[in-house]
């Protein structure tokens, strides 16, 4: 099987070495490796032809404006011929070299599968290996009680895309939010949960940069129960959704 990899990129190049580097040091040998760059006016460029010949021919790449992060990863899930798809944004690293080995074993033994994921650590922008919350995720439960999964963690497989879409672009700051609570509590997919991390995070996100952005993602996830048909209490959904965070760090 094929796990397909994507990374979004816009100026990057502080970061994006780095996480070109924890793609390549994957042990899981059938990696298709692809990078949506948005057109950057830094070296990000520089770097993504710089690693291309050490993917044998399985790096793709594309350099173009794009509509935002959304509309880039949709970008890069349509490049996909993988059997598996998974994302990791281009400031953040595989929690070890074998993060993507033990999700396609879990494929492989659970042949009608539709998704894996797992749990994330932040960690600080300066320095990788300083911990600073744990998201652990933790078996599935509804989204209307506060639970879903890290996203960058998420892998699914590519039919599951084809069959009930891709990031939906009216959601600016919580399309992945929506995309998975349509997945998950609305069709239905299977998952299995990995109780150890894949994915370290530098801290920074575009949605924790301010309270302003964190009140915006809520009202958006309101959003996302209705156009989807779930129910879910307006009034105690963000304590249900942010409580559980105050006990990560």
């Amino acid at each position: 099987m094929t796990i397909s990899i994507v990374t979004v990129c816009y100026n990057s190049a502080n970061t994006l070495e780095a996480t070109i580097l924890s793609v390549k040091k994957q042990t899981y040998a059938d990696i298709e490796y692809i990078i949506i760059d948005g057109a950057s006016r830094d070296v990000s460029l520089n770097i993504i032809k710089k690693y291309e010949p050490e993917f044998n021919g399985k790096m793709k790449w594309v350099s173009e404006p794009d509509k935002g992060l959304y509309d880039a990863m949709n970008k890069g899930i349509k490049l996909a011929t993988g059997d598996v798809i998974g994302l990791i944004n281009s400031d953040d690293l595989f929690f070890d070299d074998y993060a993507l080995e033990k999700v396609m074993k879990v494929f492989e033994d659970n042949p009608k599968l539709d998704s894996v994921y797992a749990d994330l650590y932040y960690v600080s922008q300066s320095n990788t290996d300083k911990i600073v919350r744990k998201w652990v995720t933790g078996k599935q439960r509804f989204f209307n009680l506060g639970w879903h999964p890290a996203h960058p963690t998420l892998y699914l497989k590519k039919e599951v895309y084809e069959k009930f879409g891709l990031f939906n672009l009216d959601f600016k700051l919580a399309a992945d939010f929506e995309l998975m609570l349509r997945f998950f509590d609305k069709h239905k997919i299977s998952s299995i949960y990995i109780p150890e991390p894949f994915v370290k995070m530098r801290l920074g996100g575009e949605t924790n940069r301010s309270f302003v952005n964190i009140y915006k993602q809520n009202l958006e996830c309101i959003k996302a129960f209705a156009i989807n048909d779930i129910g879910v209490n307006r009034l105690l959904y963000p304590f249900y959704r942010v409580l559980p965070k105050l006990f990560q760090f």
